[in-house]
C-alpha cells in the first residue's frame, strides 16, 4: 500500500471528504416488466436473482420482447462496467463484466457515477457497505431498499488519483484470490470424485456378491408421518423430517438434529439402530431418494414423506451401496424433472444392490468409512480455507477503503 499511502499525504493530507451517494452518482431503479410476457430468448432481464457473486448471473435469466411494450426502455440498459444493486431480500452488488446488455427489472438499480467517482472504485464501496445498506432497508419479513435509503449512504470520496490507485490493488488482489479459490475449489472437487469411484469399484466388485432388490433383502418398508415445522422442538424425542435429509445428514448419522413432543404427534412412525431412511420427495430427479443409515441408540420418529426400511445386513454397507452411482440412477429412474420429485415405496423395492456375506459386508464398510473420513477431512478444511482467504480479502479492502474524514468547518 506504500503507493497508497504516498498519494493520500500528498492529495489529502488532512482527510477525505465523505459525501452521500446521491450526490456524486445518478441512481436508476429498474422497469416494472410485466412476469406473463417473460419469454424464454430475446432481451435479457436482470432480476435481484441474478446477481451473484458480485456479478450477473445468465442463470435462470427471463428475456422480453420490445414490441409489448410502448415505453421508452433505453434509461434501463445494463452497459458492460455497469454496476447493478439488488434491492429486495438479500441486498447483492454486481458489475457487468461481459460485453452484453442487459434490461434492469423492477428492485434492481444502477449507478451512473459522476466525474469525480471512479466506476470501478464505486463497486468496491458498494461491495463494502453491504451491511450498510441492509441496515437501512425496510420491511420485516423481505428486507427493501428504497432509491432515497440508496442516496442516502455516506461514501469516501478521495481525489480520483487515489481512487484510481486503490482499484489497480484490489483488482489485483481479487484475480489472485478468484485464482487461488478456483484451485481449492478443483482440488475438493478431485477427491470427491476420487472417493465416489473408489466406492463405486469395491461395491461393485464385491466378492461373493449377488444382485438384490430392496424387496428381497428388507424385513419391512414403510412410510413415515407428518412432523410440521411448528411442531419442531428443542427437546422431546429425536425425530428426522424429510428435508434434513437432504442438507442435514450424510450417508450415516448417530444423532438427530431435531426433537418433537411425542404426545403431540398423532400418527407415530419410528425408526431405530440400523434402519435405512429415504427420501421421497425432492427438487431434483437426480438426488430424489437419498438414503441415510441411523446408527443411534435412541428410538426415534420418522417424518412425512420419508420412507424407513428395516433389514438384516450391515447398515453401513448398505448405506454405501445405496449412494453408488448405479443406484442413484436406479432411484432416478423414471422420475420427471418439475417442481416437486416423488418417489415411493414400490418404486424403491425395485432398486437391485450387490449383496455379499456379512463379513465382506463389513469389510467393505469399514474401508469406506475411512476413506470417507479422509476424504471429509480435505472436504472440511479446503472450503475453511476457501472462507479464510475471503475474509482476508473483505478485510484488506476494508482497510483500503477507510479514510480518515476530512473535517469541514
Amino acid at each position: 500500500m506504500g503507493k497508497i499511502d504516498e498519494l493520500i499525504k500528498k492529495l489529502c493530507p488532512n482527510g477525505v471528504e465523505y459525501k452521500e451517494l446521491g450526490d456524486v452518482c445518478d441512481i436508476i431503479v429498474g422497469f416494472s416488466f410485466k412476469a406473463n410476457l417473460f419469454k424464454k430468448n430475446g432481451l435479457p432481464i436482470v432480476k435481484t436473482t441474478n446477481i451473484q457473486d458480485g456479478y450477473i448471473d445468465e442463470n435462470n435469466m427471463v428475456y422480453f420482447d420490445k414490441n409489448d411494450y410502448q415505453n421508452d426502455l433505453d434509461n434501463y440498459m445494463v452497459y458492460p462496467n455497469d454496476i447493478v444493486l439488488g434491492m429486495s431480500g438479500t441486498i447483492k452488488v454486481g458489475i457487468n463484466n461481459s460485453n452484453k446488455i442487459y434490461y434492469l427489472n423492477q428492485r434492481v438499480c444502477k449507478f451512473k457515477p459522476h466525474n469525480v467517482l471512479n466506476n470501478k472504485f464505486l463497486y468496491y464501496i458498494l461491495c463494502n457497505s453491504i451491511r450498510k445498506l441492509f441496515n437501512i432497508t425496510l420491511g420485516s419479513s423481505v428486507k427493501n431498499l428504497s432509491n432515497e435509503g440508496i442516496k442516502s449512504l455516506q461514501i469516501a470520496v478521495p481525489p480520483l488519483e487515489v481512487q484510481c490507485e486503490i482499484v489497480r490493488v484490489l483488482d489485483d488482489f481479487t484475480l489472485l484470490s478468484a485464482e487461488l479459490s478456483a484451485e481449492l475449489s478443483a482440488e475438493l472437487k478431485a477427491r470427491q470424485e476420487q472417493y465416489e469411484y473408489y466406492r463405486d469399484l469395491l461395491i461393485k466388485n464385491a466378492n461373493n456378491a449377488t444382485y438384490k432388490t430392496l424387496e428381497e433383502i428388507s424385513t419391512d418398508m414403510y412410510r413415515g408421518a407428518g412432523i410440521k415445522r411448528n411442531e419442531i422442538t428443542e427437546t422431546g424425542i429425536p425425530c428426522v423430517r424429510y428435508g434434513e435429509i437432504y442438507t442435514s445428514y450424510n450417508v450415516i448419522f448417530s444423532k438427530c438434529i431435531s426433537h418433537t413432543d411425542e404426545s403431540k404427534i398423532n400418527s407415530k412412525k419410528y425408526f431405530e439402530y440400523g434402519d435405512i431412511l429415504f427420501a421421497i420427495t425432492g427438487e431434483s430427479v437426480e438426488e430424489i431418494g437419498k438414503s441415510i443409515a441411523y446408527l443411534g441408540h435412541d428410538k426415534c420418529l420418522a417424518g412425512g414423506d420419508m420412507v424407513v426400511m428395516k433389514h438384516s445386513q450391515n447398515p453401513k454397507y448398505l448405506a454405501y451401496a445405496l449412494s453408488t452411482t448405479e443406484a442413484q440412477i436406479q432411484k432416478s429412474n423414471g422420475k420427471v424433472k418439475s417442481k416437486v420429485v416423488h418417489s415411493s415405496v414400490p418404486d424403491l423395492k425395485k432398486i437391485s444392490i450387490p449383496i455379499p456375506p456379512l463379513e465382506i459386508q463389513e469389510k467393505i464398510a469399514n474401508m469406506l468409512e475411512k476413506f470417507q473420513k479422509l476424504c471429509n477431512d480435505i472436504s472440511e478444511g479446503l472450503p475453511a480455507e476457501i472462507e479464510a482467504r475471503q475474509k482476508q480479502y473483505e478485510y484488506y479492502r476494508d482497510k483500503l477503503l477507510t479514510f480518515k474524514e476530512l473535517k469541514v468547518s
